[in-house]
């Protein structure tokens, strides 16, 4: 194993949940804000997921006041504190790039049934 390699695979987190396309994601970024540290989270449903190892990477969207946001989040980044999936989506897409021209309850992702 080479050097790079081994950066890798020191700098990978281990602790991530199973996400997948679909589901609604909670994700808190550590902030510094002068000497101080705190995390702010940022939820939304994954419409993407982009690279593999610690070069991959979510899309996140999310509608705020009826504007659309959507966020790239590197996962192995050491700047992402924590991850957790608050719902599971049942999709049947790779990505879900069409929801950014969906409005109200049509840009709702149907629910996955856990014990199914």
């Amino acid at each position: 194993m080479n050097t790079i390699e081994k950066i890798r695979q020191e700098n990978q987190k281990s602790d991530l949940p199973e996400m997948h396309i679909g589901d609604t994601v909670e994700v808190g970024f550590r902030i510094k804000e002068g000497g101080k540290e705190r995390t702010q989270n940022f939820a939304g449903v994954i419409i993407a997921k982009n690279g593999t190892g610690i070069t991959s990477s979510i899309t996140l969207r999310r509608v705020r006041a009826g504007q659309g946001v959507e966020r790239v989040v590197p996962v192995h980044s050491p700047l992402v504190a924590s991850f957790r999936v608050t719902r599971l989506g049942e999709v049947r897409r790779a990505k879900l790039y069409y929801l950014r021209d969906q409005v109200g309850k049509a840009a709702k992702v149907k629910s996955r049934d856990v014990n199914a």
